[in-house]
């Protein structure tokens, strides 16, 4: 009898400050962390920038694709990243357009209230590459 076992890694998708060359990439590589490839979302996402100046990804409508990274993380280093997310940033089920079902980085709902919305851009690098850091 064969037996089963899990897969040691898992598929993030990440839309801010964890995609290659911004400043917490380093947490995905720490934790032995492998970019995979450049995906997006299906059209039931918003992207905000939150008042502490990091993107929220929220599923809400009116939605559009927003532009994410997906990387392969070993399950044993999730834990450690998720203890370090602070709210109201979570991980969570994230669909992309391909239809596919990932691990993501989501922000809660409530915290789009005193958030800018940057949703126009398409992603947190082509925002950031408008020239709107402000």
């Amino acid at each position: 009898m064969a037996s089963m076992t899990l897969d040691p890694l898992m598929t993030l998708a990440v839309v801010g400050l964890h995609l290659r060359g911004e400043p917490r990439n380093g947490e995905l590589l720490e934790r032995g962390g492998t970019f995979l490839r450049p995906a997006r979302t299906t059209a039931a996402y918003r992207l905000y920038r939150l008042p502490s100046g990091v993107p929220g990804l929220v599923r809400r409508a009116p939605g559009h694709r927003i532009d994410v990274e997906l990387w392969t993380l070993p399950y044993a280093g999730a834990g450690s990243l998720l203890d370090r997310i602070a709210k109201p940033l979570t991980l969570g089920r994230v669909e992309l357009e391909d239809g596919a079902q990932v691990t993501g980085f989501l922000c809660e709902a409530y915290a789009a209230d005193d958030a800018i919305d940057i949703t126009a851009s398409g992603g947190w690098r082509r925002f950031l590459q408008e020239g709107l850091r402000a």
